[in-house]
């Protein structure tokens, strides 16, 4: 099946441009190769490895007169062969959406080159941060894990997971390790590379880290946290490029990125800082998997304070530079200029223009200092 449109030109086999044009039909048939395995009971075990979620743990709750049996699941090293084929699955809508909605809208608004990458950017990682919010705060409500905080760290170590928790943290990794291909599908610009393998890496260390660890319940809440104000500030850079007066989302967004900042330290401190150092079961035991010991708390929580801090530091200097430029375009317009004098050319060619075109760029410059 054809998810991107193909150009007239026909790039050589197995070539640069033919895979990057082809990348989601190619990852398309990858997958169905696994589904296929499916079908024959030879190759059945091990695509069942790669399509369903693995080490499931049956346990029977004793509700009224029968036992009735709940399922859970914990982590392994299968979990591994499930995340990749999720990452092609990521792959695959990746291109769907790019194709059938962004690519549609960009044709429609004749956005320039630079503001046609923010766009797309920011059109998938909306409706990624949509759809994960949505679905980890499904998942938070339906386990009470709101309403009683104290779950976060009480009975620790959680190595056991309903399903959706599991396939949740599956899809996050798979969504986060697709991110990688698509720098050299997208034709990522080499400037831009290194801003993306920051952003890319710290979501990877932090989801798996909370997964190994069996900081499963704390993760969730943090990630949902996170997502919503990223899905705030994406939305607003969406509706700014549609409209440049419309910029009151930032404004709601920047406050909202100190509060979670600020909630994020509070949630981490008290659930490793002072929950877990007071849980009954101290010790590391990977059988168990216990990792509740002073270095491993230690080390958790300076991994989280020192990306908070990062995130804060990039904003911060971000809304600096900001007010200066803000401050030198007020000053350029009580200055009496030769504007008058300019001729049609010039106005053509965005003499007048500098400033608006500065601050169309100003929204990628707050996602590379939010990121």
């Amino acid at each position: 099946m054809a998810i991107r449109k193909k150009s007239n030109k026909n790039p050589p086999v197995l070539s640069h441009e033919f895979v990057i044009q082809n990348h989601a039909d190619i990852v398309s048939c990858v997958a169905m190769v696994f589904l296929l395995g499916l079908m024959f009971e030879v190759t059945s075990k091990v695509a069942v490895l790669f399509i369903t979620v693995q080490y499931n743990v049956t346990i029977s709750a004793n509700e009224g007169p029968e036992d009735m049996p709940v399922n859970y699941f914990h982590h392994g090293l299968k979990d591994m062969a499930t995340v990749f084929f999720y990452m092609l699955v990521a792959i695959i809508m990746h291109a769907i959406i790019q194709e059938y909605v962004l690519d549609k809208i960009n044709r429609k608004m004749h956005f320039s080159k630079t503001k046609h990458s923010k766009f797309n950017e920011s059109g998938q990682l909306s409706a990624f941060y949509l759809f994960s919010c949505a679905w980890g705060a499904s998942i938070l409500l339906s386990e009470n894990f709101l309403s009683n905080p104290v779950s976060l760290w009480e009975g620790y170590p959680h190595t056991l997971m309903p399903f959706q928790m599991k396939f949740y943290y599956i899809c996050q990794l798979g969504y986060w390790l697709h991110a990688l291909p698509e720098l050299y599908f997208q034709k990522t610009k080499k400037e831009d590379i290194p801003r993306q393998l920051v952003y890319i890496s710290l979501y990877l260390v932090h989801i798996g880290g909370a997964y190994v660890l069996n900081l499963n319940r704390l993760g969730l809440v943090l990630l949902v946290l996170h997502y919503f104000v990223e899905l705030l500030f994406h939305v607003s850079r969406l509706v700014y490029f549609s409209n440049d007066d419309r910029q009151t989302g930032f404004t709601v967004w920047a406050v909202l990125f100190v509060l979670g900042r600020l909630l994020t330290l509070s949630l981490s401190v008290l659930t490793v800082g002072f929950g877990l150092a007071g849980a009954e079961k101290q010790g590391l035991d990977l059988a168990e998997g216990n990792f509740n010991v002073l270095f491993v708390r230690i080390t958790v929580l300076a991994t989280i304070c020192a990306s908070q801090a990062f995130m804060m530091w990039k904003f911060i200097n971000f809304q600096l530079r900001r007010w200066r430029e803000h401050a030198q375009a007020q000053n350029l317009k009580k200055k009496p200029g030769p504007a008058k004098s300019k001729s049609k050319k010039d106005k053509a060619n965005g003499v007048n223009g500098a400033l608006s075109s500065n601050g169309a760029d100003s929204p990628r410059a707050r996602k590379e200092k939010s990121s």
